[in-house]
């Protein structure tokens, strides 16, 4: 209190001055319609501005919850594509009865920590074992491969991205078919390469990459990148691809994990027929 009395004693013109000019604007809006609505006018268009910067602020801190809730819908739209079941025919009679057993299962997660500049990179995740996140599970952006889950804890998990020396993924030319290995060199973030790619195909600048689905984790067509350049490699009989990756993984945020429903039946047959 007498430290207000101090700033009211030290500042006293200045208030008194405000005071009169307060009181004068409003005996002026009372006696006169033409300068009263000014005046109004006025103060309401200072109202408005001070409310929408509120509003601005306010939708500024609502984007997080926003995004979660589209990231969670994109995860069940992508469990519905026609990518995420398998089909099965059977032929009775010339009548065609075919039932869909979905395969993949997606769920959506934030991303908490991300490297993408050293040699070996790792990304930690929101959801864990409690989520049903398990190791080996693949993990996508909403622009395309992310990597596979390597370890969780109850509540976290981790990953190793395509920007990491032991990567290698199966992917494919979607113009043509052809397979090849996915790895990368350490080098530049934004890029990789494509290897095992026979030069007795052609391969274009500016083709699209994608996943082949050949492998227990990724379904076939995910993005992957683009054909920056395709070299023949002298001596080996296979291209030196060059390719710029689909995500971006100096902004990655959110992430979906792919549960293949399929993937230990897969595994138990591959390991029946070794």
């Amino acid at each position: 209190m007498n430290k207000l009395i101090q700033i009211l004693k030290r500042y006293d013109y200045v208030v008194v001055f405000v005071v009169l000019v307060v009181l004068s604007l409003v005996l002026m809006a009372r006696t006169s319609y033409y300068q009263g609505s000014h005046i109004v006018a006025w103060s309401n268009g200072v109202a408005g501005d001070w409310y929408r910067g509120i509003s601005s602020v306010g939708g500024y801190f609502g984007l997080k919850g926003e995004n979660d809730r589209l990231a969670a819908e994109n995860a069940a739209l992508r469990a519905r594509l026609a990518e995420s079941y398998i089909s099965y025919t059977d032929s009775v009679f010339t009548v065609n009865d075919t039932v869909y057993k979905q395969r993949y299962s997606y769920t959506e997660a934030r991303v908490i920590k991300n490297s993408w500049t050293q040699q070996n990179n790792y990304i930690m995740i929101n959801k864990g074992a409690s989520h049903g996140v398990e190791p080996d599970m693949a993990v996508i952006s909403p622009e395309g491969i992310v990597g596979i889950v390597v370890t969780t804890s109850a509540n976290f998990a981790t990953i190793m991205p395509v920007l990491h020396g032991d990567s290698r993924n199966s992917v494919k030319v979607r113009r043509t078919g052809v397979s090849g290995s996915l790895v990368w060199d350490g080098l530049d973030y934004r890029y990789a390469q494509i290897v095992d790619i026979t030069t007795a195909y052609q391969i274009n600048e500016g083709d699209t990459i994608v996943t082949s689905g050949q492998a227990n984790d990724f379904p076939e067509g995910i993005p992957v990148g683009f054909v920056q350049s395709a070299e023949p490699n002298q001596g080996t009989g296979f291209y030196k691809v060059r390719i710029e990756l689909a995500t971006d993984f100096n902004k990655l945020d959110h992430v979906y994990i792919i549960d293949n429903r399929f993937r230990e039946e897969q595994q138990r047959l591959a390991e029946a027929t070794k």
